[in-house]
């Protein structure tokens, strides 16, 4: 049955890729609507090699739409979901509005895609460093249970958005011309250099960042008794999130196991050949691609239960636009 779908935020970055994954996966639209902000208006975004004209979300009619996949910011879905929701659209938000709020899903379809059932209208995509790391982690959660994770995470510059690209791209730029680089964005220069900083910060010493993978974890995996560690930093990489984990399992589990697991498990590819390149990388595997990758998989040699690896995957279509539609998918039988 095709479906009239409404994307809010569509001309930006999460947004015209939800809007071309939408066409990639065939997905079974009748009417699509493209909406931004009053600047937006009137601008175009392709669609099967159509332009389609963006319109105003604030003079939007939502009860034109059955879906609404939100992707504007979380002000913006504070304001206009719940208006969807009163007009009969069911909302897929992708911002971090929703996530904690108790009777909202947050959804990762690899994951928990049976708690699809207990929306009332809004269901939440998580954090693109939480849904990379739960896809790779749920085989090992199954079949030995978690206790701790300690998670390092990489995290590409258009996890910002599309300024702070622009702004690594300046700076970049400018030192290799030998001029001095402009910070406007960051909080300190990005071009070749790390920043240990993303969202604000917390009374406990932790970025907003950080504790969003503690909170986002826990109720994906339906345990508040798994311990999460996290230590969030921006790197001066374009696309893609990279992830150093370190778990430990409640039962012993060697590396060729985790390997074994990983093979099969739904939205996984392993890279992970212990020779010179033999991993994945947000360049040369991640960016552009769908997959969440996984390699450097090994026992912890500091710990009994330890496992370590890492995990690689494009911020913008699985941690973002991806997950929208494949909940999307999955709602279809009831739209």
């Amino acid at each position: 049955m095709a479906v009239n779908v409404a994307v809010v935020g569509a001309t930006g970055a999460v947004g015209q890729t939800i809007i071309e994954i939408l066409e990639e996966r065939a997905f079974p639209v009748d009417q699509i609507y493209a909406l931004g902000s009053s600047r937006s208006a009137g601008s175009t975004v392709l669609f099967k090699g159509k332009p389609i004209q963006v319109q105003n979300l604030a003079e939007f009619d939502f009860s034109s739409a059955t879906l609404a996949l939100f992707s504007a910011g979380g002000s913006v879905s504070a304001e206009f979901a719940p208006k969807a929701v009163e007009s009969g659209c069911v909302v897929v938000d992708n911002t971090s509005h929703f996530r904690n709020v108790t009777e909202v899903p947050l959804v990762v379809p690899e994951v928990n895609i049976h708690t699809l059932n207990a929306h009332s209208g809004i269901i939440a995509v998580p954090n693109c460093s939480t849904i990379q790391m739960v896809v790779a982690l749920k085989p090992i959660y199954d079949a030995v249970g978690i206790s701790r994770i300690n998670v390092a995470t990489y995290q590409s510059v258009s996890g910002a958005g599309k300024r702070a690209i622009e702004e690594l791209a300046a700076q970049t730029t400018s030192l290799l011309s030998g001029k001095k680089p402009v910070v406007e964005i960051m909080a300190k220069q990005i071009a070749f250099n790390v920043i240990p900083e993303i969202d604000t910060f917390q009374e406990n010493g932790y970025t907003r960042e950080e504790m969003k993978m503690v909170w986002e974890t826990q109720k994906i995996l339906e345990d508040t008794d798994i311990r999460v560690n996290a230590t969030a930093v921006r790197v001066p990489v374009f696309y893609c999130h990279s992830e150093a984990i370190h778990l430990e399992t409640c039962d012993k589990i060697d590396a060729a196991q985790v390997i074994e697991l990983l093979s099969i498990a739904p939205g996984v590819t392993v890279i992970d050949e212990r020779t010179p390149g033999g991993y994945p990388t947000a360049v040369t595997d991640g960016s552009g691609t769908d997959a969440v990758y996984v390699g450097r998989i090994r026992e912890d040699i500091s710990s009994i239960n330890g496992i370590n690896m890492w995990v690689v995957s494009d911020n913008i279509r699985k941690g973002a636009a991806l997950n929208s539609v494949q909940i999307a998918e999955a709602l279809l039988p009831t739209l």
